[in-house]
């Protein structure tokens, strides 16, 4: 099985740098490859729970939960603090990490993507 490690860096919405690196990890995760996204800067805002979207535009929550059942979605505990953003408002599945963590992913990943 594959490792294939994400670093997020942009916003949820405004860009879609963000929905296009969750879309590539959706599409990878259980193709045999085990898939860990670790959000940092503002894209920690994509683990937000209880993001309301208009009708018919893409909803970062829903991408993230997919992910997080099959694979690893890390949030930078630093840039979490910097934004006010709790523990508690997190989606479930998703967990604070740290760049210590972030470095073992990328030394022990087959593939590093970066959006």
């Amino acid at each position: 099985m594959s490792k294939v490690l994400f670093i997020l860096n942009d916003p949820p919405y405004g860009t879609e740098r963000s929905f296009n690196g969750l879309r590539l990890a959706k599409s990878l995760a259980g193709k045999d490859t085990h898939v860990t996204v670790f959000l940092m800067a503002d894209a920690v805002a994509c683990a937000k729970s209880g993001q309301k979207v208009p009708q018919g535009y893409y909803n970062l929550e829903l991408m993230v939960k997919a992910i997080a059942r099959g694979g690893d979605v890390l949030l930078c505990g630093t840039c979490l603090d910097a934004r006010g953003i709790t523990d508690a408002e997190l989606i479930e599945g998703t967990r604070r990490s740290t760049m210590d963590a972030l470095a073992e992913a990328t030394l022990t990943a087959d593939r590093v993507l970066v959006f």
